[in-house]
């Protein structure tokens, strides 16, 4: 697949995904430095990758889906990107970010390996979006074109209701 950034052609590393495989193990972090794997992670889930918390487009992203999804408790929503644990830990605190969990891929890129979302290029995650059942079956699946585009807010959480 072909993605820009801001109309420059960029390459993405690793194994896309499509609906009904199921997701690969990885290994995140935490805002406390803490690994998180699969097995860590249970039920609904959604799985979000963007480029920094930091820059407006991914902050209206992770800012929609934290107001959004208190309306759906069986559903965790995580937000994966190559930001340090400390820096994602100062964002959320600071634009009071409670309901989604934000993961670091810095360390390992297992995460964006295994999606298919690591940009080489810029050493960053591209904007995607993944609803996994409670199986660990890709059930959406949703990678953006153009990096500075929205995923599709209404459709992701539409996947989210409707998988078990």
């Amino acid at each position: 697949m072909k993605i820009t950034f801001q109309g420059n052609e960029l390459t993405l590393v690793g194994n896309q995904v499509v609906k009904g495989e199921k997701i690969s193990d990885f290994v995140a972090y935490d805002n406390s430095l803490k690994p998180v794997t699969l097995k860590d992670t249970k039920g609904v889930r959604i799985f979000l990758t963007v480029p920094s918390v930091d820059t407006p487009v991914c902050d209206l992203e992770v800012a929609t889906f934290n107001e959004r999804i208190k309306e759906m408790p069986e559903v965790t929503c995580y937000t994966i990107s190559m930001d340090l644990p400390f820096a994602q830990a100062r964002w959320c605190a600071a634009k009071g970010v409670e309901n989604v969990k934000t993961l670091s891929d810095y360390k390992d890129r297992k995460f964006g390996e295994i999606t298919g979302t690591y940009i080489k290029e810029l050493g960053l995650l591209t904007r995607a979006a993944f609803v996994v059942d409670s199986n660990n079956e890709f059930v959406y699946i949703e990678y953006l074109e153009e990096i500075t585009n929205q995923p599709n807010f209404e459709e992701i959480l539409k996947a989210a209701k409707e998988a078990k």
